[in-house]
């Protein structure tokens, strides 16, 4: 039986800073990840992927932001069960849950808290014949290292904010970039909608509105592809086609532990500390859902600052808790570390 003040389900971003502000409370966590290893989607699917509204980097790998979060939480020494999907749930007498995995693996906690993203996830295929048998011959859903398609042609289809990230990224590393779109308007950010078509301009990369990819042509991989236009069909030569819809999420066992569900997302009560209907138990993230709620990486560092604040109040009954800005107070590790604040930062603020 493993034991822990507060048992983490997702080892992605808001996971892993719930460990960092828990710890400056003095609680000890513990997390629990289906993958392998931590980071969630951002070590799975996209680690080269660049990140832009991370406060205070212009701009950082999602590789390195899991890296930078790892590094972040290290002197409080968390525990990880890795490789392992929470099964079960079991609330005792006392308020406490046991969480089982699918590997029969046991934990212990007086507080649960839900950062499982979006769940399990498969990425939304387009319903083109054949393209199972390109997968790994030319289709590929995610990109988790850009250099596959150094001096490549590459076909991207879609018009969400991966679509363009990876156009605009792409474009200094593919030897030809095309990008499919079934609409004339673009989804995602304005600022990426208006670097595509600079780089249109430039002749760096090629945009093909409104139309669809329909068809996928070849014999031991991928060659060519159909793109249909207002009916005129055309084809083109291509060696990669990475159609970019999104992903289908799915809750898995968690959707069968009597939480209130909405649109495949944990209902939370955000006006205080995005605690479920069942006391004790939080979900921060995406893996959550309210009224307002944005699915942003930040938004999630903040869920999971209040989460950690009615976790301390929850397994320290009676006992009151004094905010203390990290520049002042410093942070302290579980083996006894201790980073102190510049003495010129504590002196400025007294």
């Amino acid at each position: 039986m493993i034991k822990t003040d507060i048992l983490i389900i997702g080892a992605g971003p808001t996971g892993l800073f719930a460990v960092f502000e828990a710890g400056l409370l003095k609680l000890k966590c513990h997390i629990i990840d289906a993958l392998p290893q931590p980071g969630g989607q951002l070590s799975e699917i996209y680690p080269k992927k660049p990140i832009y509204d991370i406060p205070g980097f212009p701009e950082v790998l999602a590789g390195d932001l899991v890296k930078n979060l790892m590094d972040q939480i290290k002197a409080f020494e968390p525990g990880f069960t890795l490789g392992e999907r929470a099964e079960t749930i079991e609330k005792l007498d006392d308020g406490s849950f046991i969480v089982t995995t699918n590997k029969g693996t046991k934990h212990h906690a007086p507080v649960i808290a839900i950062a499982g993203g979006l769940g399990s996830f498969e990425p939304r295929k387009p319903p083109l014949d054949k393209i199972d048998l390109f997968e790994d011959r030319g289709v590929a859903y995610f990109i988790k290292n850009p250099e596959v398609y150094r001096d490549k042609k590459v076909t991207i289809a879609g018009g969400g904010d991966s679509a363009l990230d990876w156009t605009i990224y792409l474009a200094d590393v593919a030897s030809d970039v095309t990008l499919v779109h079934r609409r004339n308007e673009f989804r995602g950010a304005l600022d990426s909608v208006e670097k595509v078509q600079e780089l249109k301009k430039l002749g760096k990369v090629n945009i093909i509105t409104p139309a669809e990819v329909t068809s996928l042509h070849g014999d031991e991989k991928l060659e060519t592809i159909t793109v249909t236009r207002n009916g005129e069909e055309e084809k083109l030569e291509t060696d990669c086609f990475i159609p970019l819809f999104g992903l289908a999420p799915k809750l898995g066992p968690m959707a069968n532990w009597g939480l209130e569900i909405e649109k495949n997302a944990i209902k939370v009560n955000n006006a205080l500390d995005y605690e479920t209907n069942i006391p004790g138990i939080f979900a921060i993230g995406d893996v959550n859902t309210y009224p307002g709620k944005l699915k942003l990486i930040l938004c999630g560092f903040h869920e999971a600052t209040l989460m950690c604040q009615s976790a301390y109040r929850i397994i320290n009954p009676g006992k009151k808790y004094v905010m203390k800005y990290t520049t002042v107070s410093g942070v302290d590790g579980f083996d006894g570390s201790r980073k102190e604040a510049p003495k010129a930062v504590i002196k400025s603020i007294e």
